[in-house]
């Protein structure tokens, strides 16, 4: 298996993954920014500077089901305390390739920078520009790995009405270089789960990223 978690998610945005040998492969972290876990099918990648043998003493002493070990609470934990990191929830890892011509409705880009998305998404992400649509802003940014990443918002008065799922679609035509573009979404988040894969958006794991303080 690949030992840069680029590759990984590169291959992974073209639906080649890790096997799914029940195993786990450390990998350094891509930058000083970025640390967590991803959980593919029956395989995770711990990204990490840490001492890779203390991570697998740690998996192994964790006393769960071998293929949920790198996101059950106690191996994150104690990944959490060694690091001295945070993080907010377990996510749904998505992705979705680019889509040519200009998005489905029409946007305003932001360059002010004083969104409150857009202040959020400096802090985890390079490179962020924003667009507004009327009840909406879709945020694009390089997350983890230098990976495009894509976060909607709409407003409260907007919801259920399908713009969630035009912001998401309008991500896929905005990002640059042909590349792919992924989202997460919180778990318990169904609506935005929803939204993000009507728009096309392909689940390929779980991830937990661990944030510096």
């Amino acid at each position: 298996m690949d030992r840069n978690l680029a590759d990984v998610l590169d291959a992974a945005a073209h639906g080649h993954f890790p096997p799914p040998d029940g195993g786990t492969t450390v990998v350094p972290q891509p930058s000083r920014r970025d640390a967590g876990v991803i959980a593919f099918t029956g395989h995770s990648v711990v990204f990490t500077d840490e001492d890779p043998q203390w991570v697998r003493r740690l998996l192994s002493s964790t006393d769960c089901d071998p293929l949920a070990a790198t996101m059950n609470p106690r191996f994150l934990g104690a990944l959490l305390d060694r690091t001295r990191r945070s993080m907010d929830t377990i996510d749904l890892l998505t992705v979705a390739s680019n889509l040519a011509g200009p998005p489905p409705l029409r946007l305003t880009e932001l360059a002010d920078g004083e969104h409150p998305r857009e202040v959020r998404a400096r802090r985890r992400r390079d490179d962020v520009r924003v667009w507004a649509a009327e009840g909406g802003v879709v945020v694009l940014g390089r997350g983890v790995a230098g990976r495009w990443e894509a976060a909607i918002e709409v407003d409260d008065e907007r919801r259920h009405r399908g713009l969630g799922r035009a912001l998401a679609t309008a991500a896929r035509h905005l990002v640059p270089d042909g590349q792919p573009v992924w989202a997460q979404q919180a778990t318990g988040n169904a609506r935005s789960v929803r939204a993000f894969q009507a728009a096309g958006f392909r689940p390929v794991g779980a991830e937990a990223l661990l944030l510096q303080a």
